[in-house]
């Protein structure tokens, strides 16, 4: 099992954290592993130890810059990455996201020599035809956004998270301990202007020419998914050309939580 070290550093004058472990075979582009909201690096804590790789906190969350002058947009979190994989000398990478850690594909799709591989698990589809869940129609309006904000609690989260699995029940203590030890100002601030920033029109414009995506891609997909519909795992596969798109049968948002197998397919996918 690959030893994982946590790591400090400025990154364009930023405070940043990430976590990094050898893979088994060095000669390979490293993974990249880009976690979503609320939570952090923690969630890629069982793939690092599986495949090794990279796995930063973003700016806005974990333990990573939180700065009230940051913009938390695609276009922000796009250069940050380019930012930050110079900041480690690292040029190619192989890229798995989740969430908004989707915003990987952004990237990706400004930076397409960069990718070798990419895996899409339940990520904001840069695609159209997406319309916002509940909960983030609610952090995208003014006022009721803060509002929803400053009543979340380890209590609150656990019970809007009874839906985010196909388990039944809420996400794991240890998710929800982890998220919200760093749930502070910062956090939900950048959570705020990322939803804000992103109407359905900007996420399917940032996407429009995700064809030009050409590297071996895996898109996997809880069916059970209530935050985003599973079908834009088919699209994602329709939309990229040498992609290949698995549903996972009884799972929702975060699929290897509810079938652990999905750490050692990503894992199995990226490696080979």
């Amino acid at each position: 099992m690959p030893e994982i070290v946590n790591h400090a550093g400025d990154v364009d004058d930023l405070p940043a954290f990430w976590r990094r472990a050898e893979s088994a075979n060095p000669d390979v582009a490293p993974i990249l592993w880009l976690h979503g909201v609320p939570t952090s690096s923690d969630d890629w804590i069982p793939f690092l130890q599986e495949a090794g790789g990279i796995a930063p906190d973003l700016p806005g969350f974990g333990r990573s810059a939180k700065r009230g002058d940051l913009a938390y947009d695609i276009d922000f979190y796009c250069q940050w990455i380019s930012d930050f994989l110079d900041r480690i000398s690292v040029d190619k990478v192989r890229l798995a996201v989740h969430d908004w850690g989707g915003l990987g594909v952004a990237w990706a799709l400004r930076n397409p020599q960069r990718v070798e591989k990419l895996v899409i698990m339940d990520a904001v589809p840069f695609l159209p035809g997406y319309k916002w869940h509940r909960m983030a129609k609610i952090w995208r309006t003014p006022f009721l956004g803060e509002f929803a904000m400053g009543l979340t609690s380890k209590r609150t989260l656990r019970l809007i998270s009874r839906e985010s699995n196909a388990t039944p029940g809420p996400l794991p203590k240890e998710l929800i301990d982890d998220a919200m030890s760093h749930f502070d100002l910062g956090t939900q601030r950048a959570i705020l202007r990322l939803y804000r920033s992103s109407p359905s029109k900007v996420l399917a414009q940032t996407g429009k020419d995700v064809g030009n995506i050409t590297c071996p891609t895996l898109v996997l997909w809880g069916e059970q998914d209530p935050y985003i519909p599973a079908r834009f795992a088919d699209a994602y596969a329709e939309a990229i050309p040498n992609a290949t798109a698995e549903r996972i049968a009884d799972a929702g948002h975060w699929p290897w939580l509810d079938k652990p197998e999905v750490i050692g397919r990503v894992c199995d996918f990226l490696t080979s």
